[in-house]
């Protein structure tokens, strides 16, 4: 299928597989914090114990088009003192004069915590703090600088991120789910502390709209969130973007501050060539970019991916156009 499609956008990089790109802009040049994926004979199955990667590398570039540097190994989960293996989707921050990567991985007892390491260069390497963020878990962590310099903290993930399993406020080793009427399972915001490394307050609930006011529901696969939520702010509105996971879109729902609640509005990017979709939304260079990945260079491999772009679209009335990673 691979060979038989033509894909609208080229891999940044073929060296080495990556996924989960999560970008930023920092002193005129474009960072991009992928998960790094690398070949395993583990089976697949909806844990996602097939996704086993061990370390992050970070690419940078100064123009579209231009030569992508990856800068070598930023963090490896040996120089992680309670992290056991699963490095999945990172992202990063910057504060004054330091850099800030967050990340999930799985401790001793195989539940999913977020861990965040410091450098005094976007491109690491990072030293990890010895121990995950206090109240932390699932995955997929992502931090929002908004207008007035605070910064926010979005988490969570279901199936193999484990977000079903601490709907008690305890972890408990057995999948839960809501009935498809009830309200989904919803990801969590924090603002974080000064410090960067520790939540300011109590994790809440992220509440998903659909555009008659009721909750988005568990059943309502198309819509759902599933994991990999992402926040840009374009002129006074927020954009939460997500994955619905099963169903393969990129959503995205809008309000009127980073806690939410947020009304579904549709679609930003359509199924790709593999079973995960997982994406990043930054400005550059006057122009908006969709950061994604798919599976073309591994044919079609779920657990080898790499990160892609391509320009995005903000209507007239906020709407944003839905993009297809094929071009026929």
């Amino acid at each position: 299928m691979a060979k038989e499609r033509e894909f609208a956008s080229d891999p940044l990089v073929s060296h080495i597989y990556t996924a989960d790109p999560s970008a930023h802009v920092w002193n005129d040049r474009l960072f991009i914090y992928p998960s790094h994926d690398i070949e395993t004979d583990i089976p697949m199955d909806d844990s996602g114990a097939h996704f086993a990667m061990r370390d992050y590398r970070v690419l940078s570039m100064d123009k579209v088009g231009g030569e992508v540097e990856e800068h070598g190994v930023a963090l490896d989960v040996e120089d992680v003192p309670w992290a056991k293996r699963q490095m999945w989707a990172p992202d990063a921050a910057k504060k004054g004069d330091k850099y800030y990567l967050y990340f999930p991985a799985k401790d001793e007892n195989d539940i999913f915590r977020i861990g965040v390491a410091v450098s005094d260069s976007p491109t690491g390497p990072f030293e990890a703090q010895p121990e995950p963020i206090a109240g932390s878990y699932s995955i997929d962590p992502t931090v929002y600088r908004d207008d007035d310099g605070e910064y926010y903290f979005y988490v969570g993930g279901i199936w193999g991120g484990q977000l079903q399993r601490w709907q008690t406020g305890e972890y408990v080793a057995e999948d839960a789910y809501p009935a498809d009427d009830e309200p989904a399972i919803a990801p969590l915001v924090a603002r974080l502390s000064d410090d960067m490394l520790s939540f300011a307050e109590e994790p809440k609930e992220v509440e998903l709209l659909d555009r008659d006011g009721t909750p988005i529901r568990a059943g309502d696969n198309e819509k759902r969130f599933f994991e990999a939520a992402w926040i840009h702010k374009y002129e006074d509105t927020y954009y939460f973007s997500y994955s619905t996971g099963d169903t393969h879109n990129i959503a995205y729902a809008t309000g009127d501050s980073p806690y939410g609640p947020f009304t579904y509005q549709g679609v930003i990017l359509e199924p790709v060539l593999g079973w995960t979709n997982h994406h990043s939304i930054a400005k550059f260079n006057d122009q908006w970019y969709l950061f994604y990945h798919d599976t073309e260079l591994s044919g079609g491999q779920t657990h080898l991916r790499n990160v892609k772009m391509m320009p995005l679209t903000h209507n007239e009335d906020g709407s944003i156009q839905t993009l297809n990673a094929f071009a026929d």
